[in-house]
């Protein structure tokens, strides 16, 4: 039977010799510390306070005639002592030796079961693979042994080494006791086998025991163990910014020991740093990349960072992006000018950082008086055409733009110089008796001649009147005869009839005489043609062939009806 228990614990051991072996060899070669200038202990040793909760039962007998069975089992140990020590290939494998003690005492059928008198029951003596994980000033470790037990048998048997196994783990703390060579064992637990054999005399027995054990107390380090380093990390912001925005780097220490003094130092350029915090001030620093450097010390008032592990640095980066150049917009009013004309030019610049702007413009022919964001054009001297006007903005760092507009200096038309328009036309030719009077049905023509002249308050009128050939033969006639006699009268035919057209619009429409110009034409025909000539308008030029009136010889006749008849009168009268 005790080879069979041994089985088991054969294969454990095996298996955590094969399962850690890759590690020890790798550990041969592998170099010790969590940092620069940081080395763990490479030997620890462990005392402390142990408590055994052993399971397991008994069986013997009696040396009576009638070999009566008695059974006891283990109860837990309250009072025990743990002693290791280990030594590690580097900072996470190793070997460790264990010597640990448990004393119990549990009465059974008035004897003692496992015990001698009270002495101690259980001794554990063991070794095997440790493996640890340190980190900042905690550690976890695990470890599996191969363990020889003295036990205490039934009824003052002797005591018996059996061989087991132990595997279980912990966690330590660094304490800053003694410089950093004393942790504080907060747990192990481990789980332990052992199968006992008493044999059988003279009460002989045999058992299998599990057993959960629980430990603490105080690990010494035999090399000095550096606390773990202190750490430092750094950060921006913004981390993206252009040159004059401020920046804020901000370092977050770890790891400190709250009994030492702290001090804290910063670097880089535009950089100044109290305590935790530093400002950059980027208003000197060209576009590109920036290192921010700080450095925490830790140790007594004037002696901080002599250690390796009481100093720590970190950085932060920062872009100093280049500023963006500005844009331009510009146009212009009126777009079409005159030579000798202006126009509005108008720009509108952006910054996209806001940066202060100059402007300026230039113009293909003409000048543009201005350096604000309007600005005058001014087409003095400048040919006809098309006008290209050029806006630019100049920020405070260099950064240019233009935009471009255009117009237009257009020659004036000059309208064509006005005409004289030829009005309604008079007609003398139905009254045989007065052929020079103005009758009712001219007087209607007049009357539309007379509006346009108040309608065009600059107007004027010319009357061009015109005779027969039978009629200028008649005042050739009249003419020659009055030549030799003095007071001869001479009808001017078509003269008189201008100047009778004209003294209805004078008398009658009230139209100023000065506006009224009076001629003869040199058409065969009893008629007044009327002209309306506009301010600016030439008649002569219009209208060739005529002859002004001289109105001092030719003046205008009395409008009278015809005189009756004498027959038609006395056969009125008759009537």
């Amino acid at each position: 039977m005790q080879i069979t228990a041994l089985k088991p614990v054969g294969r454990i051991l095996a298996w955590v010799a094969v399962a850690t072996m890759p590690v020890v060899m790798a550990a041969q070669a592998a170099p010790s510390g969590t940092g620069p200038g940081v080395t763990l202990p490479r030997w620890d040793i462990f005392m402390g306070y142990s408590f055994l909760a052993p399971f397991g039962t008994v069986n013997t007998v009696q040396p009576d005639a009638e070999r009566t069975p008695v059974s006891a089992s283990y109860d837990p140990v309250l009072v025990g002592g743990l002693f290791s020590g280990e030594f590690f290939f580097n900072d996470h494998v190793g070997i460790q030796a264990e010597f640990g003690e448990h004393e119990f005492g549990v009465q059974c059928c008035g004897s003692n079961v496992g015990t001698k008198g009270d002495d101690i029951a259980f001794l554990t003596l063991g070794g095997g693979i440790v493996l640890r994980y340190p980190k900042n000033k905690t550690t976890v470790f695990f470890h599996a042994l191969g363990n020889y037990d003295q036990i205490g048998g039934p009824y003052f048997e002797p005591y018996q080494w059996d061989p087991g196994v132990t595997v279980g783990g912990g966690m330590d703390y660094l304490t800053h006791w003694w410089h950093g060579r004393i942790s504080y064992r907060i747990f192990q637990a481990d789980y332990e086998y052992t199968h006992a054999n008493w044999g059988d005399m003279p009460y002989g027995g045999e058992t299998s025991i599990n057993a959960i054990r629980l430990s603490t107390g105080l690990v010494f380090h035999a090399t000095t163990a550096p606390p773990p380093p202190i750490t430092l990390a750094c950060s921006a912001t913004p981390e993206t910014v252009y040159a004059g925005d401020p920046v804020t780097v901000t370092a977050a220490a770890g790891g400190l020991n709250p009994k030492d003094h702290v001090v804290y130092t910063w670097s880089g350029l535009g950089v100044t740093g109290i305590d935790t915090i530093a400002k950059v001030d980027t208003s000197a620093l060209a576009p590109g990349q920036y290192i921010v450097t700080a450095t925490v010390k830790e140790g007594k008032e004037g002696k901080e960072g002599l250690k390796p592990w009481e100093t720590a640095t970190c950085t932060a980066g920062i872009t100093v992006k280049a500023f963006e150049p500005p844009t331009i917009s510009c146009s212009v009013s009126p777009s079409t000018i005159a030579p000798g004309g202006v126009a509005t030019v108008t720009s509108v610049g952006v910054s996209p950082q806001n940066r202060p702007l100059t402007y300026s413009y230039s113009a293909t022919a003409g000048t543009v008086t201005g350096s604000g964001t309007t600005a005058e054009y001014s087409s003095a001297g400048a040919p006809t055409g098309a006008v290209g006007i050029t806006c630019n903005v100049l920020d405070d760092k260099g950064h240019t733009a233009t935009a471009n507009t255009n117009l237009t200096i257009v020659a004036p038309i000059i309208p064509p110089p006005p005409k004289s328009q030829a009005l309604c036309t008079l007609s003398f030719a139905t009254d045989k008796k007065r052929p020079m009077r103005v009758d009712n049905e001219a007087k209607a023509c007049l009357d539309q001649v007379a509006l346009d002249l108040k309608q065009q308050s600059d107007a004027k009128a010319v009357l061009v009147g015109e005779q027969i050939t039978d009629e200028a033969a008649t005042t050739a006639k009249q003419e020659k005869f009055a030549a030799k006699h003095k007071h001869a009268k001479v009808d001017l035919f078509a003269a008189q009839r201008a100047v009778d057209a004209k003294d209805y619009l004078v008398t009658e429409q009230g139209i100023d005489a000065s506006r009224i110009s009076v001629a003869t034409g040199t058409a065969d025909s009893q008629t007044v043609e009327n002209y309306l000539v506009p301010s600016g308008a030439t008649f002569t030029n219009d209208v060739q062939g005529t002859t002004p009136v001289d109105e001092s010889a030719v003046k205008p006749q009395v409008r009278k009806p015809l005189p009756e008849r004498h027959t038609a009168k006395k056969k009125a009268a008759a009537k």
